[in-house]
């Protein structure tokens, strides 16, 4: 069984026990958050499509931690003695995927 997900304006492809990164959520360590934009679920045979979301389909996770992605360098060069170097390393939340639930 898996389903696809939205959170932080991306889709996501989850099962039970999956480990995944997704933009930064307002919750702690070892909170409990659901996710309820499930756009489909995929349970052997059985396909659920929503549209957009499928009708009482709640993906439930555990926040482990906050991380940092890996790092972008941007470099702005023009010939007149102008180098300019940037960096950024965005900030997520890892989530262990725990269930997911389909209301009937």
């Amino acid at each position: 069984m898996y389903a696809i997900v939205e959170t932080g304006g991306k889709q996501y492809k989850v099962s039970a026990g999956v480990t995944m990164d997704v933009e930064l959520l307002s919750a702690d360590a070892g909170d409990q958050v659901e996710l309820d934009r499930v756009l489909m679920v995929v349970d052997g045979e059985q396909v659920m499509v929503g549209s957009p979301t499928v009708e009482g389909a709640v993906v439930k996770a555990t926040v482990l931690d906050e991380v940092k992605g890996r790092k972008v360098r941007t470099f702005k060069y023009r010939g007149t003695k102008y180098r300019r170097r940037l960096g950024h390393r965005q900030h997520y939340t890892r989530l262990q995927v725990n269930d997911i639930v389909v209301g009937s």
